[in-house]
């Protein structure tokens, strides 16, 4: 039976219609299509940071690892029952960040200390209050300060690039149909994507200097700026003249 029912499969398969049937395509293909622009256009708007993120650090050391993480836990939670009064929803957030206590080792290979570090971070819109806030924290000192767009600030931002970037797409279409002799165009596909440049990084401030600050002096912190940018990508079909 079995040989027989492959000969009938082989011969429904070698039949001349099923060969054009397979051979040719559900759907004819279309034209190439003609007269046809790639472009891109972009637009960078520079806008100032207005939301910062300081974390703050403290360090302790030890023969033992338990008694290194309950230094760690002390200075944290005194940190915080300075700190979390001063909190504002929006404006100035606190969390604890990273805790991690790490054996030292010596020349033999041998542990010979634990050290730990525990962190703070302050994050908001209110660069003042995080700044005057951060020299109250006790034994904890600055290791860290970075800068960023708030939502409202990022969405303004984005809106005011796209509509340029859009308005010289337009504009660079029409003049690159203009050159290759059409009146006009008609939009046939685009891509729209932002992205936000940051500047370099610049350290603003040491732990030394932490350490001097004055408990009721904020913390020189200066916001920088950054540049958002919008990218506008598609291709345009260029209209020939109207027949007459």
């Amino acid at each position: 039976m079995k040989p027989l029912l492959i000969r009938v499969l082989a011969a429904a398969l070698l039949a001349p219609g099923a060969v054009n049937a397979m051979a040719q395509p559900a759907w004819p293909p279309g034209p190439p299509p003609q007269n046809v622009l790639q472009l891109n256009t972009s637009s960078t708007v520079e806008v100032a940071h207005d939301r910062v993120m300081l974390t703050l650090a403290t360090t302790r050391e030890g023969q033992q690892p338990g008694p290194v993480q309950e230094q760690l836990r002390s200075a944290i939670d005194e940190a915080l029952s300075v700190l979390r009064p001063l909190a504002q929803e929006g404006q100035m957030e606190v969390r604890t960040g990273g805790l991690s206590v790490q054996p030292r080792y010596g020349r033999e290979g041998r542990i010979q200390s634990w050290a730990g570090t525990a962190e703070v971070i302050l994050e908001g819109r209110d660069i003042q209050r995080i700044s005057r806030a951060a020299a109250q924290a006790g034994s904890l000192t600055v290791s860290g300060v970075s800068f960023g767009l708030s939502r409202e600030q990022l969405q303004r931002a984005e809106a005011q690039a796209q509509e340029q970037a859009i308005e010289r797409f337009r504009a660079k279409a029409g003049e690159l149909a203009r050159s290759f002799g059409f009146p006009g165009y008609e939009l046939r596909e685009v891509t729209v994507q932002s992205a936000e440049q940051a500047p370099p990084p610049r350290p603003r401030m040491m732990a030394m200097e932490a350490r001097k600050a004055d408990a009721d002096m904020a913390i020189p912190v200066e916001p920088g700026k950054t540049q958002v940018m919008v990218m506008v990508n598609g291709s345009v079909q260029m209209r020939p003249a109207a027949a007459r």
